[in-house]
């Protein structure tokens, strides 16, 4: 059995704030369990490594002999989190809420035990709940309360359009938590508005205030933008092992630390070990395989792992690719032969036309056969043309 200390550590390694911890240490010290809460609307199929920096701290409450319930937010999914959007978000239908709710479950019994987690949806309270009801939940706070929010603010005084609808996500997500009874919810730095939303309405229906535990929003490959599908800097959960293997290689020295941090569940001394033996000579290449290994082995198999490592070295260390090579950041979508252009990879166009015809140009070491190939959203993907002609190039 962990002490209170012993489990603090382990739950603040990676956190950002807890509020407040004064009351975590005291609901630790309670005889029974900790209902742990960490909320996902189902917007889009498929997860990726920054939905697991979440994920991977329910793992460790999990560890730690507490309850996780895993919310799966099919009700709030129809209004659309508005969190850090500039518009109103087009709502989904309750067909393709309900496949990705599916997908979710398929995917996060990658890293939870299912025996030991608890799915629940927040259409089992709500479709419940009256229109009288919904109003009451309405009075429960007020306007120039919602208004504290930074992004409906911003769009209050820029004349952008809030829908009414929008105000009620931090009531209903706040609501699921009344309904729940959690101790804990977990939550991204951006959802903290709607997390204390959770400890305001559990004081307002009469039981003790959650904590809240906010979680870094993690960077892409880019190592800039939040890491997001739509900006193609991401590291699916669903990746194929050898993609997941080559795009965490990808990732620049300085972020690998991030990574192993938030995502890796070595322990800190380990990673402490790492670092010094990078400090020491090591090449950080070799670190950043572990971390490459650690997390198709989690989403795949050792074996699968194993494979990837063996098809990373064949088609990357022994073509003998750099460490260190130029990286360059280009704007708006470009064919294959300016791209090489602009990245200084040729001298023309017309050469890198006749060089991708000579099947000499590669992208992460996979030969390129068209040059005028669309190339748009790319996180930190290396060309190669000839033997000795490297570039990192990413396009916004």
């Amino acid at each position: 059995m962990q002490t209170i200390e012993q489990q603090l550590a382990i739950i603040k390694r990676g956190a950002e704030e807890i509020l407040v911890e004064a009351e975590l240490k005291e609901k630790l010290k309670l005889d029974r369990p900790l209902v742990i809460k960490a909320g996902f609307d189902p917007t889009a199929p498929d997860l990726h490594l920054g939905h697991t920096v979440l994920i991977n701290k329910l793992k460790q409450f999990q560890d730690l002999g507490h309850d996780v319930h895993f919310l799966i937010g099919d009700f709030t999914a129809m209004i659309g989190d508005p969190t850090g959007k500039s518009a109103t978000r087009p709502p989904l239908s309750a067909e393709k809420i309900a496949q990705n709710a599916q997908t979710y479950q398929d995917q996060v019994f990658k890293i939870l035990d299912p025996a030991k987690t608890k799915v629940v949806f927040n259409s089992a309270w709500f479709n419940a709940l009256s229109a009288a009801e919904m109003i009451k939940l309405a009075a429960t706070t007020t306007v120039a309360r919602m208004l504290e929010r930074n992004d409906f603010d911003e769009r209050y005084r820029s004349g952008t359009p809030i829908a009414i609808h929008e105000f009620l996500y931090p009531l209903v997500q706040g609501y699921d938590s009344v309904m729940m009874e959690a101790d804990v919810e977990l939550g991204g730095t951006d959802q903290k508005f709607n997390l204390l939303m959770g400890r305001q309405l559990q004081q307002h229906f009469g039981k003790k205030p959650q904590v809240t535990i906010t979680m870094p929003i993690l960077e892409g490959l880019d190592g800039v933008q939040k890491m997001s599908k739509s900006l193609n800097n991401y590291i699916g959960i669903q990746d194929a092992p050898n993609e997941m293997f080559g795009k965490v290689m990808s990732v620049s020295d300085e972020l690998m630390w991030r990574y192993f941090e938030l995502l890796s569940f070595e322990s800190l001394e380990t990673i402490a070990g790492y670092s010094q033996a990078v400090a020491e000579g090591e090449n950080p290449r070799n670190i950043k395989v572990k971390l490459a290994m650690e997390l198709v082995a989690r989403f795949h198999s050792e074996q699968a792992a194993a494979a990837a490592l063996n098809d990373f070295e064949t088609r990357f260390s022994k073509n003998a690719i750099p460490d260190d090579m130029p990286e360059y950041t280009l704007e708006g979508e470009m064919p294959l032969a300016n791209l090489l252009k602009e990245a200084g990879l040729v001298a023309t166009t017309s050469e890198a036309h006749r060089m991708v015809k000579q099947g000499a140009v590669k992208l992460n070491g996979d030969k390129l056969d068209d040059s005028k190939q669309l190339f748009s959203h790319i996180a930190s993907q290396v060309f190669q043309v000839g033997k000795r002609k490297f570039a990192k190039i990413t396009i916004n």
